[in-house]
């Protein structure tokens, strides 16, 4: 990435910085990115991340991130980069996001404390309607989600799976298999999994989840040992659909533990003995949204194998 940095950049950094570098950092799949080193009128040197997106859809996905990480950011501030801003380029035809710029160790996170400092900001959070959703549409990927506010986290969650396995349909193609078996899911499976968590005079808080918590867009601080998170996807959910994607074998944090560091600090809701089936339908989504990223990808039959096993399970009760 040149030296150069747009005006439109410079414009969302402190008055008055001095760009002193801009250097290629990290890798994106669907992005270019780069740190920015400058200084300030008082001497002070400081660091940021840049995000350069060049796609039809670029406005709305460097929104949906600043949204999002703002959104983080301003619920609990030592889990997240400080976002700086984002927009349209002045000089070429792309749109960027800044954040703070932290020096990050990409090993896999300490469980303890990711699980204690994730569940922190899940029960601090507060949904600003009281509902389940957000308010602009934020990007798993290149691909967006359906985020709509409901009052009924069961109807969301049928709204955000219908919407993630259209995505994979458009990629992959109608596979009869796992149409019938998502028809049975939407009608059935969902209703009598997630139903529960509001019977009997019951409910759920709305948590705000980062909403794609893999390994690479989690790191730890090299000179604090602080963990942070980043490039979210963010909306207020159950709090634990967000560690489904902990189930999905694709991903380096599918061991048990991860999930029992996390249950330890903020439990699983009532009936308790069924969570491990709501885990493994949450994972779906996760499933589905790579399916749709990656055509031709495992986690496609995976998916089906995951909802089929539910499915058979409650097949008395569906």
């Amino acid at each position: 990435m040149a030296a150069k940095l747009d005006t439109a950049i410079i414009n969302v950094l402190p008055k008055e910085s001095k760009i002193l570098a801009v250097e290629q950092y990290g890798t994106s799949s669907w992005a270019s990115t780069a740190r920015v080193d400058t200084e300030a009128a008082d001497g002070t040197k400081n660091k940021y991340f840049l995000k350069i997106l060049r796609a039809a859809d670029a406005d709305e996905r460097v929104l949906g991130e600043y949204m999002a990480m703002s959104e983080i950011y301003k619920t609990m501030p030592t889990i997240a980069p400080e976002p700086r801003g984002y927009g349209k380029c002045n000089d070429e035809e792309a749109h960027f996001f800044v954040c703070d710029y932290l020096p990050i160790d990409h090993e896999l996170p300490d469980p303890a404390r990711l699980g204690e400092k994730l569940a922190e900001l899940h029960q601090k959070s507060v949904s600003p309607t009281g509902k389940f959703g957000f308010h602009c549409t934020t990007f798993d990927g290149k691909l967006p989600l359906t985020t709509t506010w409901d009052s009924s986290w069961t109807s969301f969650f049928t709204r955000l799976m219908k919407d993630v396995y259209n995505l994979d349909v458009e990629v992959n193609g109608f596979w009869q298999e796992l149409d019938d078996t998502m028809q049975i899911t939407f009608e059935k499976l969902i209703p009598r999994l997630l139903e529960p968590l509001t019977a009997e005079g019951r409910s759920i808080k709305p948590s705000l989840i980062h909403g794609d918590l893999w390994e690479s867009n989690i790191g730890t601080n090299v000179e604090t040992g602080e963990i942070y998170i980043y490039d979210a996807c963010a909306y207020y959910a159950h709090h634990e659909k967000e560690v489904g994607i902990w189930r999905c074998e694709h991903h380096k944090m599918h061991e048990d533990h991860y999930r029992d560091e996390y249950f330890k600090n903020f439990e699983p809701s009532e009936p308790v003995e069924e969570f491990d089936d709501r885990n493994r339908l949450y994972s779906v989504e996760t499933l589905l949204i790579n399916s749709a990223h990656y055509p031709g990808s495992v986690t496609r039959s995976r998916a089906l194998n995951e909802l089929n096993f539910l499915i058979n399970k409650y097949r008395e009760e569906l």
